[in-house]
C-alpha cells in the first residue's frame, strides 16, 4: 500500500496523460513551467515524491517503495495508462515502474540517468553540509545559503537546496523533505534499479544533458538492453537538468516523441 502523494494538476486535457516525477531534492513544483507547456499535447500532473515537497514522509526510502506509491496513485486517480516522465531518481522510479507494470505505460521518458548503480560523492558533501544547518536559528534562507558556501561551492546547488526550506507558523525555518530519512537512504538509492531481467519494450526516450556526467556513451548499451525500443537524445549544452537549463529544446524533443517512434 503506497502514501497517498501530493500532486500538482497542470492542466491540459491529451491522452493518455503524462505524469511527471522529479529527482531526488526536488519537487512538483520545480515542473511547473515545463508541465504547463506540454499541456497544449497533454493533460499533466506532476507529482512529490515521499519525503519530498507536501507528500507524506515515511522512514523507509527505495525504487520499490515509489514505485508502490506512484501505483497507488495512478489508481487513485483511475488512471489505467499514461505517458511516465522522470528525471534521475524519479527517472529511476519511472524505469522500474515501466519494467514491472508496462501494461500502465503508454511510453516512457527518462530525464537524464541510466539504468545502472551511481556513486554520488558530491551528494554526501551536500547532505553533511545540509544535516550540519542548524536550520531552526536561520532568519533568512539568503543565510542558509552563506552557511552552505563552504561545503557547496555551485551557486545553483545551494539555490537548489535551500528551495527546501519553509516558514513554521512561528516564523522559524524547517525542511520540507525528510532529511534524516533521505541522509539514511541515499546509499539505497545509489543501487541499480533494475534486475538483470527487467524489460520494458514499448516506446521509450532518454533525454539526456552534454554536459551532465551522468550517463557516459558506455551506459548506452544498457539502456538498450532493458529498453529496446529506446530513442537517446542529448541536448548538447544543458547539465543535468535540461528541462531547466534549455527548455525550448526539451520541450521539443519530448513532443518529437510522440511521433517519433
Amino acid at each position: 500500500m503506497g502514501l497517498a502523494l501530493f500532486h500538482r494538476d497542470l492542466g491540459g486535457t491529451g491522452f493518455p496523460p503524462l505524469v511527471i516525477l522529479h529527482g531526488m531534492l526536488g519537487s512538483s513544483r520545480n515542473w511547473q513551467t515545463v508541465g504547463r507547456e506540454l499541456a497544449s499535447d497533454y493533460h499533466v500532473w506532476a507529482l512529490d515524491a515521499r519525503n519530498h515537497g507536501q507528500s507524506p514522509h515515511d522512514d523507509t526510502m527505495d525504487y520499490a517503495d515509489m514505485v508502490d506509491d506512484t501505483m497507488a496513485w495512478l489508481d487513485a486517480q483511475s488512471l489505467e495508462k499514461v505517458t511516465l516522465m522522470g528525471h534521475s531518481m524519479g527517472g529511476k522510479t519511472a524505469m522500474a515502474l515501466a519494467c514491472r507494470y508496462p501494461e500502465r505505460v503508454e511510453r516512457l521518458i527518462v530525464v537524464d540517468i541510466a539504468p545502472k548503480a551511481y556513486r554520488w560523492v558530491g551528494r554526501r558533501v551536500e547532505y553533511d553540509a545540509m544535516n550540519a544547518l542548524d536550520v531552526a536559528r536561520l532568519k533568512t534562507r539568503g543565510e542558509a545559503e552563506q552557511l552552505l558556501e563552504a561545503d557547496i561551492r555551485d551557486w545553483g546547488m545551494r539555490k537548489f537546496i535551500t528551495t527546501n526550506l519553509d516558514r513554521n507558523p512561528n516564523g522559524s525555518w524547517r525542511w520540507l523533505i525528510n532529511l534524516p530519512a533521505l541522509t539514511a537512504s541515499l546509499s539505497i538509492l545509489e543501487q541499480a534499479n533494475l534486475a538483470e531481467a527487467d524489460c520494458f519494450a514499448g516506446p521509450t526516450q532518454f533525454i539526456l544533458g552534454g554536459k551532465s556526467p551522468y550517463v557516459a556513451e558506455e551506459d548506452h548499451v544498457t539502456i538498450k538492453t532493458h529498453f529496446p525500443l529506446a530513442r537517446i537524445d542529448t541536448i548538447p549544452e544543458s547539465g543535468h537538468n535540461p528541462h531547466i537549463e534549455d527548455r525550448d529544446k526539451f520541450v521539443d524533443l519530448v513532443r518529437s516523441s510522440m511521433v517519433g517512434h
